[in-house]
């Protein structure tokens, strides 16, 4: 049974920021709602106020630039991601990523910036948005700010997001359009599941970039490397970065071997592209 609290549903940023700075602490953000939903049906949260900001029109949509790159809004659902032109085009390795979330009602659903802002290790944008080196848009009254992707997890389930700000869409640099890629992810079953790892890779003329998701507190990436660093400088790179746990779902050692092979897989078809 869920308790009691107060729906607001702002129409506009300047109004949502009154009220995340006027209920600071007290409310949570409903968008998709495929994750605060069930926290509030198995009473996990109790927010006083739950503020619904789908109806801000400026937090949703994609759009594309030559020089300031792609924009995704933060309500954004995975649907729109795989279908939309420009990231087809671009960035096909988001919407390969997208694709990978859970099941079609559930890719109706969620949104971009709610698979980030849950911050969970296994986010299965976090990855693949690190590998394009992405960056991530911030508001409140105070203005707005930017910030890699790479530094907004600061771990399980916490980010830089403070009570009286909201993410309002996340950027893809243009140097990153065109990048080769690939992606892969271990589930425990066949069908819809939480990654036990997952790794996505972009190359592009001057850069290779490797992100990892489920092997440590949040989504890393390595360093940058050269497009043509060698396979051993790859995983010696990824090496660096991850810190996989034991946990019922797997072992550190099973998650590390499975992160190696994915590197090993997808790091000759960067180079078939070419």
């Amino acid at each position: 049974m869920l308790q009691e609290f107060n729906y607001l549903a702002p129409k506009s940023k300047n109004e949502l920021y009154t009220q995340l700075r006027k209920y600071s602490g007290k409310a949570r953000i409903l968008a998709g709602g495929t994750d605060i939903l069930v926290e509030l049906h198995n009473q996990w949260v109790a927010p006083e106020y739950l503020i619904d900001i789908k109806k801000i029109g400026e937090f949703h949509g994609i759009s594309y630039d030559e020089k300031e790159g792609l924009s995704i809004g933060a309500t954004t659902v995975c649907i729109d991601l795989i279908k939309d032109r420009n990231v087809n085009k671009h960035f096909p390795l988001l919407a390969d990523a997208a694709h990978r979330i859970g099941s079609p009602q559930l890719r109706n659903r969620a949104t971009i910036g709610g698979n980030l802002c849950t911050a969970s290790p296994c986010a299965d944008m976090g990855c693949s948005l690190l590998a394009l080196n992405a960056s991530v848009e911030i508001g409140s009254e105070d203005g707005t700010r930017i910030i890699p992707l790479k530094e907004f997890f600061t771990g399980p389930k916490k980010t830089q997001i403070k009570k009286h700000e909201i993410l309002q869409r996340i950027i893809v640099p243009t140097e990153m359009a065109g990048a080769k890629f690939g992606m892969h992810k271990l589930k425990r079953i066949k069908g819809h599941d939480i990654a036990l790892v997952s790794v996505a890779m972009a190359r592009t003329a001057k850069v290779l970039r490797v992100g990892i998701g489920s092997c440590g507190p949040t989504p890393v990436v390595t360093e940058d490397l050269p497009p043509r660093a060698s396979l051993r400088a790859v995983v010696k790179a990824v090496e660096k970065v991850v810190s996989p746990i034991d946990d019922v779902r797997a072992s550190k050692d099973y998650r590390l071997f499975m992160t190696r092979q994915f590197v090993e897989t997808i790091y000759p078809e960067l180079f078939k592209r070419s």
